[in-house]
């Protein structure tokens, strides 16, 4: 009876199956997938020291092979390949994309950062029961396909070897919560649709270029950083108000930094370092405790705000700011409550910080006044040398 339910082809395999494998393979995996299991175990080997394939021994129930689940009806519904331990040894090979194309019922697929090379077919993206896809840090090339299971939730094809654009389909998948394609080699811009309710976007570490488009609100992770992107964001982030993460480092993006970032409650990393930003800061009220604020190397001007004194770590050396550090931000510093306040580069005219604790790292060098000799004592080496600008470059700046 169930070889009248099969296609001729598979009708000899399942005749193979009742011959030579235990009763349980026999009962439990369907021929299909028996078969893609197969080929997966030929295209893919261990690194040395990885003893992943060991259990898979197919004159037993392959259902009970190491990072395989199954569903009652016999369908492999989990591949998950590779050993998941931190640290240990992934697997090489060739990236089976036809033989993993068939297996109907998989809703997760991973593969542990190792040596896997080929290309992502879209007959893998878009295998119908698809919810979690996660193939990060291995050698996969080629373009991203065009199309994507419906019901992803989870895509993480991080520090491969992807080129070609950020296909428009994946920002419109209606569940998709968690998109990471950093350390990649993708261009151009980012998709101008996103619709996708995404809680962790991740785009960094790849040449992408233009604007970014509006971004949902549902946010709570956003980094961008280390791409070509350009233009203003005050009009983006101010919609973005759930984030806890944002970093747009290493970029060219331009204009004020919006003063609602400093004042999201969950905000807990603020990194905006190396792009051009300009302008005065205007925090529309003080940051998160405990928060890290990096907003080194731009062209901000004006004071510094003492909005800042409850975060932890304080980066806005190489800008371009002058008057007095406030007093409640060197008091930060003086209690320790302020790990790190990178100050150097600028034209301050009055830096008032006393005595620091030894954990605390406070540098001040290279403005319009020399730093006090506890600030001098705070600096690690990392922060640079040097005292104090030529009067030359502070003419008619006042404290």
């Amino acid at each position: 009876m169930a070889s009248r339910l099969l296609p001729p082809a598979l009708a000899p395999l399942l005749l193979l199956l009742s011959a030579a494998a235990s009763p349980a393979a026999e009962a439990t995996l369907h021929p299909v997938d028996y078969l893609a299991l197969q080929a997966v175990r030929r295209a893919l080997t261990d690194l040395p020291g990885s003893r992943f394939f060991a259990s898979w021994d197919f004159t037993g129930d392959p259902c009970l092979f190491a990072g395989v689940s199954c569903s009652p009806d016999g369908r492999v519904t989990t591949l998950a390949l590779g050993d998941p331990r931190a640290g240990a040894p992934g697997l090489a090979g060739t990236f089976p994309s036809a033989a993993i194309a068939t297996l109907h019922a998989l809703t997760s697929l991973s593969l542990v950062p190792g040596r896997v090379t080929g290309t992502l077919s879209p007959a893998v993206t878009s295998l119908p029961a698809l919810r979690f896809l996660a193939l990060a840090g291995n050698l996969l090339s080629g373009d991203l396909p065009a199309s994507f299971a419906p019901a992803l939730r989870t895509v993480d094809l991080s520090k491969n070897g992807f080129t070609g654009r950020v296909p428009a389909s994946l920002l419109q998948l209606r569940v998709l919560r968690t998109l990471v394609l950093s350390h990649n080699a993708l261009s151009g811009e980012i998709p101008r649709a996103v619709r996708s309710p995404l809680l962790h976007l991740d785009l960094r570490s790849n040449r992408l270029s233009g604007g970014v488009p509006p971004l949902p609100g549902t946010l709570v992770y956003l980094s961008l950083a280390g791409n070509r992107l350009s233009g203003p964001v005050g009009g983006v982030l101010r919609r973005l108000p759930r984030l806890s993460f944002l970093d747009l480092g290493r970029n060219l993006f331009s204009g004020e930094v919006p003063g609602e970032v400093f004042a999201f409650s969950r905000i807990g990393y603020l990194q905006l370092r190396k792009n051009a930003f300009s302008g005065e800061l205007r925090p529309a009220g003080r940051v998160p405790p405990g928060a890290t604020v990096d907003l080194s190397h731009n062209a901000l001007s004006g004071r510094v705000p003492p909005e800042l004194a409850t975060a932890s770590a304080v980066y806005l050396n190489g800008n371009r700011l002058a008057g007095e550090v406030p007093r409640e931000v060197a008091a930060a510093a003086e209690a320790g409550r302020m790990r790190v306040l990178f100050l150097q580069d600028n034209f301050l005219t009055g830096i008032a910080v006393g005595g620091v604790p030894a954990s605390a790292a406070v540098c001040a060098h290279w403005n319009c006044v020399a730093p006090p000799p506890a600030v001098v004592a705070a600096c690690p080496a990392k922060g640079g040398r040097g005292r104090r600008r030529p009067q030359t470059q502070c003419r008619g700046r006042r404290g």
